[in-house]
């Protein structure tokens, strides 16, 4: 590969050609030709010379990549941005259609605007009728009275258009149904304050029994509480001797107690003695014990590095080696005094 190389796949690559280079397999004859020049080289590593001869190489391929990937990218970057004014353009078309389309329609929606409020207006007057002839099963007589009379005072006329008979029908429905709800509401009112006057004087007799109750159970109270006082101090007298007996009882019982805890400990202090002397006879045993395999284990170690030696020394002197550097040799690296060369044990 050469400089020649690198010029030509930058002049091949410009803005007008890359839609017709940067598609699926339009990177191959680019690639190909890397290749082909590369492939003629023959790597070698055992000279400095060789060795910066392919860094070169590799350096000269990455240059080539280079003025392939950035052009793509570049070319990538416009793609990306494309999208961004379409929709741009689309949404300005939208808007201004939109709008187009509002400014025609508008006589029309005015004219429809107008005339639903109209008719709102008219139905309004009907839908509070009936909403207050819905109300007559819920209301006082004195609610009831008020909506007869603002009902009463609708007035139904030309002003209401076309909707002037259905006015007048629910008008009469609804003062058919508040007032008939209104003589059903008189007749259970007044029935509730007669009844109400009942459960007042009930009421009062029953707290005079209420007060008769308390007064009575008051004086049995008393009685009681003048029984249990002269019963209570009998009671404390006899708790009082009994808790002298238990005090006698508890002494004695509390000097036995501590003569046997006393016997105990000195059980107690006689076993542990006896433990720690046995604790440390162990002891002293594992110890022992400890330091023998210690030293069996530093034995068996010397002896096996021992053979491991020796057995690099045979390889040595079977190898040509003399005998003395094949000795200086195992031990130079048994000390680990040779870089990079240690012996496995």
């Amino acid at each position: 590969m050469n400089a020649a190389t690198d010029i030509k796949l930058i002049e091949d690559i410009s803005e007008e050609n890359a839609p017709a280079i940067y598609v699926e397999g339009g990177l191959k004859p680019f690639l190909d030709a890397v290749a082909a020049e590369v492939s003629t080289e023959v790597p070698d590593t055992s000279s400095r010379k060789g060795r910066e001869r392919i860094a070169s190489l590799a350096a000269r391929v990455s240059r080539s990549k280079t003025a392939v990937e950035k052009p793509g990218r570049d070319y990538l970057k416009r793609l990306k941005e494309l999208p961004k004014v379409v929709e741009a353009e689309l949404r300005e078309f939208t808007r201004a259609m939109d709008a187009l389309r509002d400014e025609v329609r508008k006589p029309l929606d005015d004219w429809q605007a107008a005339e639903d409020a109209r008719i709102d207006r008219h139905q309004a007057v009907i839908d509070e009728i009936n909403e207050r002839a819905a109300e007559a099963g819920t209301y006082d007589a004195e609610y009831l009275r008020g909506s007869i009379a603002a009902v009463e005072a609708v007035v139904i006329g030309e002003n209401l258009e076309e909707f002037e008979a259905e006015a007048a029908r629910a008008k009469d429905k609804a003062l058919a149904t508040l007032r008939a709800a209104l003589v059903v509401r008189e007749k259970h009112e007044a029935e509730q304050a007669e009844l109400a006057e009942l459960r007042r004087q009930q009421a009062e007799r029953d707290a005079q029994a209420e007060r008769d109750r308390i007064a009575r159970e008051a004086a049995e109270r008393a009685t009681r509480e003048a029984e249990q006082k002269a019963q209570a101090e009998r009671d404390a007298a006899a708790q009082r001797e009994r808790d002298l007996e238990l005090q006698a009882e508890r002494a004695k019982r509390e000097n036995l107690e501590a003569q046997q805890r006393a016997e105990q400990a000195e059980r107690n202090a006689k076993a542990m003695a006896e433990q720690a002397a046995a604790e440390e006879r162990q002891r002293q045993a594992d110890h022992q014990a400890e330091v023998e395999r210690q030293a069996k284990r530093r034995e068996a170690d010397i002896e096996h590095k021992k053979a491991i030696n020796n057995a690099a020394l045979a390889a040595f002197i079977a190898g040509g080696m003399p005998e003395d550097c094949a000795k200086k040799a195992v031990t130079m690296i048994a000390k680990r005094l040779v870089p990079n060369v240690s012996i496995q044990y």
